[in-house]
């Protein structure tokens, strides 16, 4: 019976290494993960920025045309 406790606790002690080093594993790859989805969201960020001031130069630029043409509608 002490033989059997003896090795069960042997080969647990590997196993347990092999569980903590995989967990460990998971844990690196979904930091990497979350700095990537973070670092995603950020560029979304800046592209929506961007295109927000875009059409607020091409909607100036196009109420001006029409300023000077005379054309000027209400919407």
């Amino acid at each position: 019976m002490t033989g059997l406790v003896a090795v069960i606790l042997i080969f647990s002690i590997p196993i347990l290494g092999i569980v903590t080093t995989h967990f460990q594993t998971q844990s690196k790859i979904k930091h990497k993960m979350i700095k990537n989805e973070l670092e995603l969201e950020k560029l979304k960020h800046a592209n929506y920025l961007i295109e927000t001031e875009k059409m607020r130069l091409e909607l100036e630029q196009k109420l001006k045309l029409e300023g000077l043409n005379g054309n000027t509608k209400i919407l």
